[in-house]
């Protein structure tokens, strides 16, 4: 099937776990001292460590959000998303491309995500 391999991909559980707001569970695919960037339409986010990602997250509010994949790549430590972002599950509003580098272990040590509200990869 043509995302049989999703299942496979720690970016993509990752994702499934912050929209089910299981933030603990989230930051259990995170490596201690993660640095991410987040490339965001009114602002770049940058920081390091899990609290400093679990701190982003909760400070978004009470929105009911889904990161919908709709390709994923995975090539040995880096995967890479694309996907759409569904509010309230009906409303787009935007997408989003994602890569992570993983430890020997599998967690996620290095997270870039851009979000674009007027740009999607595929038509």
């Amino acid at each position: 099937t043509r995302f049989s391999y999703m299942t496979d991909s720690t970016l993509v559980a990752y994702y499934a776990a912050v929209d089910a707001g299981d933030f603990d569970k989230a930051m259990s695919m995170l490596d201690p001292d993660v640095e991410f960037v987040m490339h965001l339409p009114a602002t770049t986010n940058r920081g390091r460590g899990r609290e400093g990602l679990r701190g982003y997250l909760t400070g978004r509010g009470d929105v009911v959000r889904a990161h919908v994949p709709l390709r994923v790549s995975l090539l040995d430590d880096v995967e890479f998303v694309h996907g759409a972002v569904v509010e309230d599950g009906i409303r787009t509003t935007g997408h989003f491309t994602a890569a992570v580098s993983k430890t020997d272990d599998g967690r996620i040590s290095r997270y870039q995500v851009v979000f674009a509200t007027d740009f999607a990869l595929l038509p």
